[in-house]
C-alpha cells in the first residue's frame, strides 16, 4: 500500500517561501551604473512604445467606430 503524500502546513510553506527568497537574496548582484542606465531607457522606450501603440488604437477606435 502506498503512503499518501502529507499536505504541507502553514510553517512549512513559511519556511520553505523564506529558504527560496533567501536563495534568491543571495544570487542576485547590484547592477552596475551601465547596467542601470541601460535598463532604464529599455523600459522607458517600452513605457513609450506601449504609450503610442494605446493611443494610436483608441485614435483609429475614435476616427473610425
Amino acid at each position: 500500500m502506498e503512503y499518501a503524500e502529507e499536505k504541507p502546513t502553514l510553517m512549512k510553506k513559511l519556511k520553505r517561501f523564506t529558504k527560496e527568497c533567501i536563495r534568491v537574496l543571495k544570487v542576485t548582484k547590484k547592477p552596475t551604473k551601465e547596467e542601470f542606465k541601460t535598463i532604464v531607457k529599455v523600459t522607458g522606450l517600452g513605457i513609450i512604445i506601449i504609450g503610442l501603440l494605446g493611443f494610436l488604437i483608441q485614435l483609429i477606435k475614435i476616427m473610425f467606430f
